[in-house]
């Protein structure tokens, strides 16, 4: 694939702006180009820490679009519009540095309202234009753009988005550009999104087809790591500053980039220079399939299984996490529980060890064919037991039987945070003609709703009793 990246590095240097390797492969990335010419990506979003430079990425994208790109118009905006003057005056600077450039500017307009870069027409009688956007309702709207910049969009509100963005629909071959910092919880509803169809592409595989989405970033230790976890970040650890921070050793230095945890403390250090950002969803209908009031109706203090109990496990797709549920009798009903949920996988053989040797389960259920089905074969040689495998079928009835006894009233627990926020962000998938869990959107773990559903399921499905040593006397 070829890409328009190299001209934005090598007219930015020209005009005296040297960008960092990092700088030059979100622009190699970003510009590349199908073979017809178009745009690989007609949206770019760089998700990085503050202070690391994204500001020469806009710079150089700007020059590339005015002088060798032919766009006529280029719409840039931020939510601060002093943000916005400060690049404009950057962008200035670099102009006036290069004749060659400087030359082909008509005016810089600085009146209130009309801020931008005209450019003397070409050839073929067209104008070219930078103007800068305030962020407002209705802001942008009347314009007709090859490209919008939308610069701090970890701001970014639905009201700018519909103001902006549909400016560049008419034109063909646009681009619409994000970048911002971590997420900082409701504001960030754009950059949420974004976000989240990178996950989503990742996680099945298939790409995004217009979305180029480039994020530094670490994932931090939580409460529930184990000691000695190496699947998180430790935020205190040097190697966590430069997988978050491309630009040390350029502008950033390590020793006083870390001291900044002691200033802002553990939180806002995390996010500020680590990218560890809050990202909202814009889901607004929660608790899909089974009602929050239902399930919390259910909900009882001294419940607790007893004989006979099974177990259950599973995790997430990307293995991130991992749960273990219980089911077992209670008032004559059943009651469940989810015993363990934690990050990481290397903790489960361990745990289902003791929970088999202190329960003695009647079994322990997998699905196979989802993505806990890797421990069965582990978990039986290390428990000495056959692993109840749910074949499809199995899934959908023990799905329908879960949903019957919270309609029934059939159903106790203990109000478990991971086991509502499981059931909070599920909804069905279909599965024949019944259905099975499935996560609305990627960034929920519904493992421990699965956990209890296929134990739940487990307690009345025939299992094959393990052979009885013969009796030699």
């Amino acid at each position: 694939m070829s890409t328009a990246g190299q001209e934005a590095i090598d007219l930015a240097r020209k005009a005296g702006l040297k960008l960092d390797p990092w700088q030059q492969h979100v622009l190699r990335v970003a510009m590349g180009e199908k073979p017809d010419g178009n745009w690989a990506a007609g949206e770019v979003c760089v998700n990085i820490p503050r202070q690391n430079g994204k500001g020469a990425i806009i710079e150089a994208r700007v020059l590339w679009g005015l002088f060798i790109g032919g766009e006529q118009e280029i719409l840039l905006s931020a939510h601060e519009f002093k943000t916005t003057t400060n690049t404009m005056k950057r962008i200035e600077r670099l102009i006036r540095g290069c004749p060659d450039l400087l030359k082909r500017v008509k005016a810089f307009h600085k009146t209130v309202g009309r801020e931008g870069i005209e450019l003397h027409d070409d050839a073929a009688g067209k104008g070219r234009s930078l103007k800068y956007i305030a962020r407002s309702r209705g802001s942008g709207r009347g314009f007709t753009s090859n490209c919008v910049i939308f610069d701090e969009c970890m701001i970014l509100g639905d009201d700018a988005m519909a103001a902006l963005a549909p400016t560049s629909d008419a034109v063909d071959n646009s681009q619409l550009w994000y970048l911002g910092s971590a997420g900082i919880g409701a504001p960030s509803q754009q950059m949420g999104r974004l976000r989240r169809r990178a996950l989503e592409a990742i996680e099945s595989g298939v790409p995004d087809p217009v979305l180029a989405y480039m994020e530094w970033s670490v994932d931090p230790h939580v409460a529930e790591c184990p000691a000695g976890c190496d699947q998180h970040d430790d935020i205190a650890s040097v190697e966590a500053l430069l997988k978050a921070n491309p630009a040390v050793g350029y502008r950033l230095q390590v020793e006083k980039s870390m001291h900044r945890r002691l200033t802002m403390g553990d939180a806002l250090y995390a996010r500020e220079r680590l990218g560890v950002g809050e990202y909202p969803s814009d889901v607004a209908d929660t608790w899909q399939v089974i009602g929050e009031d239902a399930w919390r109706a259910l909900a009882a203090a001294d419940s607790s299984p007893s004989d006979p109990v099974a177990f259950a496990i599973d995790m997430t797709p990307e293995r991130s996490h991992a749960a273990i549920g219980v089911a077992g009798e209670w008032r004559g009903g059943t009651h469940v529980e989810v015993v363990d949920h934690r990050p990481g996988t290397g903790w489960i053989l361990d745990r289902a060890a003791d929970l088999h040797e202190k329960w003695k389960p009647r079994c322990w259920v997998i699905d196979a064919g989802g993505p806990a089905g890797s421990l069965i074969a582990p978990l039986e040689e290390r428990l000495g037991i056959k692993v109840v495998q749910p074949k499809a079928r199995d899934v959908a009835v023990s799905c329908g039987q879960f949903y019957d006894a919270v309609s029934e009233q059939e159903l106790s627990h203990l109000d478990q945070a991971p086991l509502a926020t499981a059931l909070a962000g599920a909804q069905q998938r279909p599965l024949g003609d019944a259905w099975a869990w499935a996560r609305r959107i990627v960034s929920v773990d519904i493992s421990p709703l699965v956990t209890v559903t296929l134990a739940k399921w487990g307690l009345t499905v025939e299992v094959e009793e393990p052979e009885e040593a013969p009796n030699l006397w």
